[in-house]
């Protein structure tokens, strides 16, 4: 059997690379800035946002990795380095003895809350000041087709 490649036209190739392109720049950019000010990298950041959201600070770690993308490998050696710096500590889960629970301490609660600022102003400078009101709708819009879409089944 023959499968046809749908190849893009050149309006969707102009807007699949200006979007590839914009979405790496953006999170460059972003992970650029909380390096330079908070001394973290955005994955880092967005272990501590997650635990600071979740009850009692706390999410299993299989958890805490679905919920920032990461494989459990990756979030683990994160949390190794999280943990180094005092901002999580590790917990066997009382409930699995495989498991293992991160808990975002009150030092890594306190360097989250000195980074927010200038992280949320990165967003707002970088994304949402360079487009319209009508623009930041339709932005939204399409990334919550595109995550359903992605995210089905």
């Amino acid at each position: 059997m023959v499968v046809m490649t749908r190849w893009l036209n050149p309006d969707e190739q102009r807007t699949w690379r200006a979007y590839v392109a914009a979405s790496r720049a953006l999170m460059e950019k972003l992970d650029r800035e909380l390096q330079r000010d908070a001394g973290m990298p955005h994955a880092y950041y967005e272990i501590l946002v997650r635990l600071s959201e979740a009850p009692d600070r706390r999410l299993r770690m299989s958890d805490l990795a679905d919920a920032t993308g990461s494989s459990r490998s990756r979030l683990s050696h994160a949390a190794a380095r999280l943990e180094a710096s005092g901002w999580i500590r590790r917990e066997d889960c009382p409930t699995d003895r495989r498991g293992q629970i991160a808990v975002l301490t009150d030092a890594g609660f306190a360097t989250l809350a000195a980074a927010a600022p200038g992280h949320v102003e990165g967003v707002r400078r970088h994304l949402f000041d360079a487009l319209s009101p009508a623009q930041v709708d339709q932005l939204h819009r399409i990334s919550e087709t595109m995550l359903d879409h992605l995210t089905e089944g």
